[in-house]
């Protein structure tokens, strides 16, 4: 590992950390274990809870539309709230503010109603954009400071990507905790292997048939003939969603609790601070991210971008409902999402390896064609009342996911060297549109439809990520030509 010099502004830094003592490089890592396992409980409520919002609130689409409200209003939190919330708070004390803006949503579930859920997600929403920003710039300087507190023995750069896979291992975490947690209370006291004939109660003329009415048949109302029958997915007992409730709501409280208790404030390493990234006002910020839609580049990205949040959208609500929840019952959602949670974490790790064998494009392709060949299985295929083909399914829609997010983030920034800021902030904003337009419009397509959708977005995105490649290439072609031709004219000057 090749080292830094010690640059001339870092004595200051240096001689103020080392005042801190001898064991401060072990109080960093125990500020990111603290925050990784507070993000870990934190978001395993929330994953937890989330997943359940279109089974169990299915009277006007609320759930639908409570998720909806939460990635609406975090479209415009990301944009103006970061920065002010930052300013003011300091970021320890945004994560633990942004922490307590998601309890009444977890509250709400006590007594759900348009009048609970509606305002709670708005809040959860407008809590998310400070909170990941606090987040990053957190583990940005921390790692900056424990690169000095060791005379550059290890590279920032180097320091700030591992301290982020560090993080992500507790939080991809919180999304296997949560389903296990909701599955082992809601499936508390059912008979093993029982089924979807006693997870839905259909009021149908005719007897349920699992293979015709779930999957990508599902829809709310069902019948021919002038008979109308509806698809009542049973709600578990409400002691047992009380019980979930309140043991989310104890998580997220003590995730609270162990950053406001556990976590250094950034005052401690003030001295080291050096971005100029919290000067970017939150008008500013709207601005160059719209001004860099001027750019080709980001406007042919911007299909894919929002694929990513209809394809999430997709799992959080629609494959839990009508495979999920349809064929096995409410309380196999969260055994079936563990597989998600597991799958999407396995991706994380390994596409950086798989990138540097295959290359991006080989990468991109191979898991365009992978999901293609998915949603199409998803379409034709007929749903049973064996558990492990929904995980199997889940699983493989979590690798994909995993790989789309990782390679499109990077691309942001490979893209547009010196506007990442304005990357990064665009693609915030149009994945939580994709997200957004999926709910909002959950309660008026079929699940058919929505799977074609999806499949549609994604060969459209695809083919715009492909036109970019395609440019590059000619760009790169171009470049190499002008300098072979430099080459020869100077030696024939020399001549």
């Amino acid at each position: 590992m090749t080292t830094d010099p010690p640059a001339s502004g870092d004595s200051e830094a240096l001689a103020a950390i080392e005042k801190l003592g001898p064991r401060e490089k072990w109080r960093i890592v125990k500020n990111i274990a603290v925050l990784g396992f507070a993000f870990m409980i934190h978001f395993t409520a929330f994953h937890g809870t989330s997943n359940l919002q279109s089974s169990l609130h299915t009277d006007g689409s609320l759930g639908a539309y409570t998720l909806a409200s939460i990635y609406g209003s975090l479209i415009v939190s990301n944009l103006f709230l970061p920065v002010l919330v930052i300013r003011l708070l300091g970021c320890k004390w945004t994560i633990v503010v942004s922490f307590m803006a998601y309890i009444p949503y977890i509250a709400a579930q006590f007594y759900p109603s348009f009048a609970t859920l509606i305002p709670s997600g708005l809040a959860v929403g407008f809590g998310g954009g400070p909170l990941w920003c606090a987040k990053c710039t957190y583990l940005s300087i921390i790692a900056e400071a424990f690169s000095i507190a060791t005379r550059r023995k290890v590279r920032t750069e180097y320091l700030i990507v591992k301290f982020f896979s560090l993080f992500f291992v507790f939080y991809q975490l919180a999304q296997v905790l949560g389903n296990l947690i909701s599955f082992t209370v809601l499936s508390y006291g059912e008979p093993v292997g029982e089924g979807a004939l006693n997870g839905t109660e259909v009021q149908m003329v005719s007897p349920v048939n699992i293979s015709v009415t779930c999957g990508a048949n599902y829809q709310a109302s069902v019948g021919g003939n002038g008979s109308q029958g509806v698809i009542d997915l049973k709600r578990p007992d409400e002691s047992q969603l009380n019980t979930l409730t309140g043991i989310f709501l104890a998580c997220m409280v003590g995730a609270s609790i162990s950053v406001a208790i556990g976590v250094d404030s950034l005052k401690r390493y003030n001295m080291i601070r050096t971005g100029h990234a919290n000067q970017v006002s939150g008008t500013r910020m709207l601005i160059i991210t719209l001004q860099q839609l001027g750019n080709k580049y980001q406007l042919l990205l911007l299909p894919i971008t929002a694929f990513i949040g209809v394809e999430q959208a997709f799992i959080a609500v629609d494959f839990t409902k009508s495979f999920v929840a349809c064929g096995l019952g409410i309380s196999y959602i969260g055994y079936a999402m563990i597989s998600f949670g597991l799958a999407n974490a396995v991706a994380a790790a390994c596409t950086p390896y798989i990138t540097k064998h295959l290359g991006r494009r080989l990468l991109i392709l191979l898991t365009a064609l992978f999901h293609a060949t998915l949603i199409v299985f998803m379409l034709l295929w007929r749903p049973t009342d064996e558990y492990y083909n929904y995980s199997i399914i889940v699983a493989c829609w979590g690798l994909a996911d995993g790989v789309w997010l990782i390679q499109i983030n990077s691309l942001s920034g490979i893209l547009f060297p010196g506007h990442e800021e304005a990357a990064f902030s665009n693609f915030r904003l149009w994945e939580a549109t994709g997200s957004v337009i999926m709910y909002a419009t959950s309660p008026f397509l079929s699940t058919f439809q929505k799977l074609l959708f999806v499949l549609g977005i994604m060969i459209v995105g695809t083919i715009g990520y492909g036109t970019i490649e395609l440019m590059e290439y000619r760009v790169k072609r171009v470049v190499v030509a002008e300098k072979r031709f430099e080459v020869v004219s100077q030696q024939a000057d020399d001549s």
